[in-house]
């Protein structure tokens, strides 16, 4: 008894290792059944619906169609068959024609609709994987050692946090501005942005990717994780269409960037500025710290100048 299971996981491998060829045979030995064991054979016609359904589920809407067509075409192949060379079945009726469109019809239909559901469903679990390697890298930035100073994303951090509570922001925007900072050395900004939008709608939506098998600590930390990135995440995305993408680096319309967003860009070019780090599109604008300082009410608001002035003086 003790081998059965083991048998029965050996035998589920092979069939999804060759799954496409088991699909083949489960229809030509559909086709088979149908032709030598039923006399209608227009009733079970929906037979067909099994093999294009697991094609759609397991490989997608591509394969699934093609399973489709293949099934469409071996049937009309031996109803052509039937009927003009053996002469088993008199000419098709309207009626049969009618039935027979019908039901390709749908069997294509069935088929791209759960392929496409397939590869929605996939995308939406790389996109997810993809986030979750974005927070292991900040995870990763905590646990850097080799370094004597801070790391970057951490000196970020708490600069950032400093700015805020000196600018007397409340207490939760100052910790999403922290968060923010951290998470802006985590990976390539551009493509972890929609990740992290990702990460969070799919936690807050209900969703467990992680399987059934989480401890109320990991799932409470799993949802606190994704409210978080829900609050950060437009700051980043501020951050990145205003001081990155943005041609316009030195002269900003304010009213338009949050302060938040501001206060994470303020923080970032400090630390380049002082720290010696390539300074990316500032360069030939910022050489120092009193050039920041002079950006004041011009790429960055004037009371988050004046508090970076206030926790990181100016150099003597």
């Amino acid at each position: 008894m003790a081998a059965l299971p083991s048998k029965w996981k050996d035998l589920r491998a092979v069939v999804f290792r060759h799954f496409e060829s088991t699909l083949i045979v489960l229809i030509i030995f559909g086709v088979l059944l149908i032709t030598l064991l039923v006399y209608y054979k227009y009733a079970f016609l929906n037979f067909f619906f099994l093999p294009v359904i697991l094609a759609g589920y397991y490989l997608g809407k591509r394969q699934a169609v093609l399973t489709a067509c293949l099934c469409v075409l071996l049937f009309v192949l031996y109803d052509v068959f039937s009927r003009a060379v053996i002469h088993t079945f008199p000419p098709p009726s309207l009626d049969e024609i009618l039935s027979t469109a019908t039901w390709a019809g749908f069997l294509i239909l069935t088929a791209a609709m759960i392929g496409a559901i397939h590869e929605e469903r996939e995308s939406k679990l790389r996109n997810l994987e993809r986030a979750y390697v974005g927070l292991l890298e900040v995870m990763l930035r905590y646990l850097e050692v080799a370094d004597e100073r801070s790391p970057r994303s951490v000196r970020l951090a708490q600069l950032a946090g400093r700015i805020a509570a000196a600018m007397d922001l409340p207490t939760f925007e100052k910790e999403n501005i922290k968060s923010a900072a951290l998470l802006l050395e985590a990976g390539d900004l551009k493509s972890n942005i929609p990740l992290y939008a990702n990460l969070s709608a799919f936690v807050t939506a209900g969703v467990r990717p992680l399987g059934d098998d989480l401890s109320h600590r990991d799932q409470v930390l799993v949802q606190t994780t994704a409210l978080l990135l829900k609050d950060i995440g437009p700051i980043l995305s501020n951050y990145f269409y205003h001081y990155v993408e943005d041609p316009n680096i030195l002269d900003k319309d304010l009213s338009t960037v949050p302060a938040a967003s501001s206060v994470v860009a303020l923080a970032d070019l400090y630390d380049r500025v002082t720290e010696g780090l390539p300074l990316g599109r500032w360069t030939g604008h910022v050489r120092s710290v009193q050039d920041i300082h002079r950006l004041s009410g011009r790429a960055f608001p004037a009371l988050a100048v004046r508090a970076l002035s206030e926790v990181a003086p100016l150099p003597e």
